[in-house]
């Protein structure tokens, strides 16, 4: 489990094909004098990986499957591309920004950047398998970052960046055409599962009136 804050940058060393799909070498200095194990769980642009091998100067090791390298933007990555990191919830930690899983929902791709200082804008491709679940002024995590859905259209949905997170994470080099991971809220997949099992109807009227998905809406 972790939290959508992104505890540092990264940089992918060596993508290495293995006979399960790829071992992914990341220079992790960046999160600082840490001590690691063998077996934790790492969000990689919101990829839940586990740490196989630990090197020294901080190099740490990964194992994806060839089902992740290909429903992941990590089957996209090469030597040299940044990502983000953030070690999983421990007992005690701060909880700021939502409960996310690691378990990506969709790829899908930034349509146009509103670069205004202030308001700094991104705006995705809405994939049809997610419709449901973005939901204005929801949660999402965006390549791992845990951010708030500013608007939702048929087509779009859009988030609103501020300075420290364009500077901190990888979102402020995104441009339109970048693949991105998206996970969506765990309590907005949990409610829509249940609607769509228990009322098919009701799930209907959702997609067809997100608006109404907010808390204190009129049913």
């Amino acid at each position: 489990m972790f939290t959508g804050l992104i505890q540092a940058v990264g940089t992918i060393q060596a993508v290495m094909d293995t006979p399960r799909g790829r071992r992914i070498v990341l220079d992790a200095t960046d999160l600082g004098p840490a001590t690691f194990e063998v077996g934790e769980s790492i969000a990689i642009s919101g990829v839940c990986l586990s740490l196989v091998r630990i090197e020294p100067g901080q190099r740490l090791e990964f194992d994806a499957v060839r089902e992740t390298m290909a429903v992941t933007s990590l089957g996209d990555k090469h030597p040299g591309d940044a990502v983000n990191l953030e070690r999983s919830l421990r007992a005690g930690d701060l909880l700021g920004g939502h409960f996310v899983q690691g378990h990506v929902d969709a790829v899908t791709e930034v349509v146009k950047v509103n670069a205004v200082p202030g308001d700094w804008r991104i705006v995705f491709s809405l994939p049809d398998m997610c419709r449901n679940m973005i939901v204005p002024k929801g949660s999402i995590a965006i390549d791992g970052v845990s951010m708030t859905i500013a608007t939702v259209d048929s087509n779009t949905f859009s988030v609103a960046v501020i300075e420290l997170t364009r500077e901190k994470t990888t979102l402020g080099g995104l441009k339109i055409g970048s693949r991105v991971n998206i996970e969506t809220d765990i309590l907005t997949r949990t409610i829509v599962n249940y609607l769509k099992h228990l009322d098919p109807a009701a799930l209907q009227r959702m997609a067809a009136n997100p608006a109404d998905q907010m808390i204190g809406a009129t049913p």
